[in-house]
């Protein structure tokens, strides 16, 4: 059998201003980085945490929940502060974007971006379906047989991911503490993202009390627009609202 090595967090040093990056529910690491490299070119420091149970076997995320996650939002935050990072900018994929709206009326920041974020969610059991699509996909990856696959996504469906309804919880409560986000603020949506409903990206325009706002949509993009096929104007896109901040660094 072949094993890949799994993606892992990543933490790209440039200069003395720091964006925290922040994967996707079933995500990782990976749907982030071309994005850290093209920051770490132009001087940004970048960080990618992992979230408990993300970027290892399946049967491991569904004995996590958003708790545990958040947990791991707000140590990454604080390992830049560590590190000598005073000014921090977020920017968040689908549940990262949540996660930095979150941290962004939680905690001092210079600006956030979210990124195809929902303001609603789907029923659980529609949720789980992207975990049993991630738990195939993963498994796939590690060069397993169909045969083998499906027993074992047949035994992972015997067990209920019991943080599913926290997690939508979780996207509510969020969508009703967001007018306490004040930071500068860039919604990016994609036209094509069948994942969410795109509407969400003009709840999180509309509510956020961010005086600096702008929201773009991709006409090209789906749910996953970090490597999507608009990803080279998307880095152009989030540079240009990173250079537009009152850095004092």
């Amino acid at each position: 059998m072949m094993r890949i090595t799994p993606p892992k967090p990543f933490f790209f040093k440039a200069g003395p201003r720091a964006v925290l990056l922040l994967h996707g529910f079933t995500g990782n690491s990976a749907d982030v980085r071309m994005l850290g490299r093209y920051l770490e070119k132009k001087g940004y420091t970048s960080m990618a945490p992992h979230y408990k149970g993300h970027g290892t076997d399946p049967e491991k995320l569904v004995k996590t929940g958003p708790e545990d996650w958040w947990q791991d939002v707000v140590d990454a935050y604080g390992r830049l502060k560590d590190e000598g990072y005073e000014e921090i900018a977020l920017a968040g994929l689908s549940l990262g974007g949540v996660f930095a709206l979150k941290l962004g009326y939680t905690v001092p920041v210079k600006g956030i971006i979210t990124m195809c974020s929902p303001m609603s969610m789907k029923t659980t059991e529609l949720m789980y379906e992207g975990v049993l699509e991630y738990a195939r996909e993963y498994k796939k990856y590690e060069g397993k047989d169909e045969a083998v696959i499906e027993r074992e996504v047949a035994a992972l469906q015997e067990t209920p991911m019991e943080s599913l309804p926290e997690l939508r919880n979780l996207v509510y409560e969020v969508k009703e503490e967001i007018d306490h986000v004040y930071a500068p603020l860039f919604v990016v949506q994609g036209r094509k993202d069948s994942v969410i409903d795109p509407k969400s990206a003009e709840v999180i325009y509309d509510r956020t009390e961010s005086t600096d706002k702008q929201i773009k949509w991709y006409e090209k993009s789906g749910h996953v627009i970090t490597l999507g096929p608009e990803k080279e104007q998307l880095h152009e896109d989030v540079h240009d609202f990173l250079e537009s901040l009152d850095w004092n660094v």
